[in-house]
């Protein structure tokens, strides 16, 4: 009895000093590395050797990771960690600790920990490299099988998903000049503490420490994976410098072509892309608003103003396999991203940056939140938010949604006799929609944008599809762009979100003859 009761001391003890060790470290630590980086100047993370540089792709892809060296396999913890090996478009290592009930332990490198495509390049390998980052495994969706759901690997890149998707589009941890002439900047995360969950525990909490040549940050992340898996996000900012163009909660994806763009010369797959749109929640108004995603022929930035902004994201909406047939890539299986601010973010734009693209390997879409007022050297700024990765319904959406836009001429059979202009359709379900008759006196509201002429439009029922349609017939001035906005709404009510539309100039998808 004496000895079960010492041994449940000892163990009572271990759990105590657990919850000691970890509610000794905080966000107030990191923070306070961030600020004394801050007021130094910046200092380039070491590279690693030029031959790890020089992989290519393949012989990258060729470092494997051994099974049964995963950190964290001997304890009862549903978490593991896997470290990601350096080399290729990963130029630098970074530090990793642990978080236990003995303190904080760091994380050695063990280049033993993977093989290598051949024993050149292994006999090359540091035995003090590092590593360039971790993927985190967790018992997704059957008790005996862990998952790959999340990874920090990359300047201050994260990938997450939910349990029924594959990875796709990416978060950052912030974004600094993204699409100005000036040139982007890349802070990195450089320094990583994980809490050692308990064997019950749902939940991991991750601390991050970014730098970079204009700002530091402290970061912490709690993490809870699922079909929906949230990120709850804290972070301080210190800054260096001035900031011409700040994005908060930054979301990286890929859109290469979908329904409403011409497909490439040569190209089979109906469509092709990470994400299809950006959503936006916008606290002052209430509206939703939906804007489909563009492989611009130049550089695009648009500034999407809001006021207490209660969430945007880049969403995967295109859900079907035959909305791409590509069994590898898997389009269909893309996760969507939700931002959902905590607390008064203020004035600010939800700015999209749409960079052009001749291929679906280059992430070519940015969206991030842009604070009003100016940032400058010596400030610092809080934020808290949750980011979310899953399906479509993520963001909770009580309205109708765009479900597909498809985009032609407004003159040739079947999209009007009006030269010069485009027939636009947008198809809607969902919320309130999907309860009403199909002879409801659904009412369309359009407006053009600047110089845009609004011919026609109307509203009806898809009985095949279950939808409702809005069709309509715009046409902007000669070499001006398209811009249009149109809802769905029943007895002056809204229905649906407001889609959103903008066509530059130079991007013209009709014949020109028409």
């Amino acid at each position: 009895m004496l000895s079960v009761r010492l041994l449940s001391g000892s163990l009572l003890f271990a759990l105590l000093g657990l919850c000691t060790s970890a509610a000794a470290f905080s966000l107030d630590d990191v923070a306070a590395k961030a600020k004394a980086r801050a007021d130094q100047p910046y200092k380039a993370p070491k590279p690693i050797p030029q031959f790890l540089r020089e992989l290519t792709y393949r012989q990258y892809q060729d470092i494997r990771f051994r099974p049964g060296e995963s950190l964290w396999h001997e304890s009862d913890t549903s978490f593991q960690i896997l470290p990601v090996p350096a080399g290729a478009y990963y130029g630098h290592t970074v530090k990793l600790h642990e978080v236990n009930a003995q303190g904080i332990e760091p994380i050695e490198f063990d280049k033993n920990r993977f093989d290598y495509p051949s024993d050149a390049i292994a006999k090359r390998i540091p035995p003090d490299l590092g590593y360039a980052g971790f993927k985190l495994t967790f018992p997704m969706k059957t008790p005996t099988v862990r998952n790959q759901f999340l990874t920090f690997a990359g300047a201050s890149y994260l990938r997450a998903v939910g349990s029924d998707n594959n990875f796709g589009l990416s978060a950052r941890g912030v974004a600094i000049d993204t699409g100005l002439p000036s040139g982007e900047e890349y802070p990195s995360f450089v320094e990583f503490w994980l809490e050692r969950p308990s064997p019950t525990a749902k939940s991991i909490v991750i601390y991050a420490l970014l730098d970079g040549p204009s700002t530091t940050g402290a970061y912490r992340f709690v993490v809870n994976p699922g079909k929906t898996t949230d990120i709850d996000v804290t972070a301080r900012l210190f800054f260096r410098k001035d900031v011409n163009l700040l994005g908060l909660a930054p979301l990286t994806s890929m859109f290469y072509y979908g329904e409403h763009s011409v497909r490439p010369l040569g190209e089979w797959r109906p469509e092709v892309h990470d994400s299809d749109g950006l959503l936006i929640h916008d606290g002052a108004s209430g509206e939703w608003l939906w804007r489909p995603l563009l492989n611009p022929r130049n550089l695009r930035t648009s500034y999407l103003q809001t006021d207490n902004v209660r969430g945007f994201g880049l969403m995967q909406r295109q859900t079907d396999f035959s909305d791409y047939e590509d069994m590898e890539a898997r389009y269909d299986l893309r996760p969507s991203a939700w931002i959902q601010p905590r607390g008064d973010w203020g004035k600010g734009d939800v700015v999209l940056v749409e960079i052009p693209t001749r291929a679906e390997t280059n992430d070519n879409i940015v969206a991030f939140w842009h604070p009003r007022d100016p940032v400058t050297a010596g400030q610092q700024k809080d934020l808290s938010y949750t980011l979310s990765f899953g399906g479509p319904d993520i963001a909770r959406q009580p309205s109708g949604a765009a479900i597909q836009t498809f985009v032609g001429s407004g003159n040739r059979v079947g999209g009007g006799d009006a030269r010069g202009a485009y027939r636009i359709i947008v198809d809607f379900a969902g919320g309130a929609l999907d309860k009403l008759n199909a002879d409801a006196a659904v009412v369309s509201r359009v407006s053009g944008g600047k110089d845009v002429e609004v011919l026609e439009h109307f509203a009806e029922y898809i009985a095949p599809e279950k939808r409702w349609r809005l069709s309509m017939l715009v046409r902007p001035a000669q070499d001006a762009p398209l811009s249009v906005r149109a809802y769905l709404s029943l007895k002056d009510e809204p229905l649906t979100e407001t889609w959103t539309y903008e066509l530059p100039a130079d991007a013209d998808i009709r014949n020109k003859s028409q």
